[in-house]
């Protein structure tokens, strides 16, 4: 795939961390989309994977990782692992990532594509994760890739208290509004961003099975 995707899908709109344009440079994405739909795999678009989710469209994946102003070295719980290349782009750009997702199959896949790829700094477990991990908390970053109904408050407390930032897709089951929540010792603020369609962010205090 021609790197012009990356200008024209990215820079063309808006987005201008350099390191998150190079880790999507980096990263092949094709390795993360079922072979039947490999040749959309830079499509501007969303693709369907195993168990009814989706590998977000790669504009979006840009955005919510810009949004998280990722220095390097960072400890970063990912909600949601999916296909696992929203966990690869942030290997590329944290210290370590710990990603969660509900569905052992995908996991399991997951883990096996990461793992030929070389990401050693990567964990992926299996439990819900609106619910976080609160034994491996504070998280200096936490990102969730599903549509959620509020922010978790587990997520929340498993925030670092030194500018830890959340973002996470917030809104009704079929549309949300990208929300980004930082904390600062004892204060919490919250900005509303872009509309978004994520899939359901489904457990304890998230949407239903």
């Amino acid at each position: 795939m021609s790197d012009g995707w990356i200008d024209e899908q990215l820079v063309a709109r808006g987005i201008r961390d350099t390191r998150v344009l190079d880790a999507m440079q980096r990263v092949p994405r094709e390795r993360f989309v079922p072979e039947p739909s490999q040749p959309l795999a830079y499509a501007d678009r969303a693709l369907p994977i195993d168990c009814g989710q989706t590998i977000s469209q790669p504009f979006m994946v840009a955005v919510m990782t810009e949004a998280l102003l990722l220095e390097g070295g960072e400890l970063v719980l990912e909600v949601g692992t999916g296909s696992g290349y929203q966990t690869a782009i942030l290997a590329e750009l944290a210290g370590r990532v710990i990603s969660i997702e509900r569905r052992p199959e995908l996991a399991d896949a997951a883990r096996s594509t990461l793992a030929s790829l070389g990401y050693d700094n990567v964990e992926i477990v299996i439990g819900d994760g609106t619910l976080g991990l609160a034994d491996r908390a504070p998280f200096d970053r936490i990102l969730v890739t599903a549509g959620a109904p509020r922010v978790p408050p587990a997520l929340a407390r498993q925030l670092s208290s030194r500018r830890g930032r959340l973002v996470i897709p917030i809104g009704s089951y079929l549309e949300q509004r990208l929300t980004i929540v930082v904390r600062d010792g004892y204060d919490v603020s919250e900005s509303i961003g872009d509309a978004c369609v994520f899939v359901p962010l489904q457990g304890e205090d998230g949407w239903p099975d």
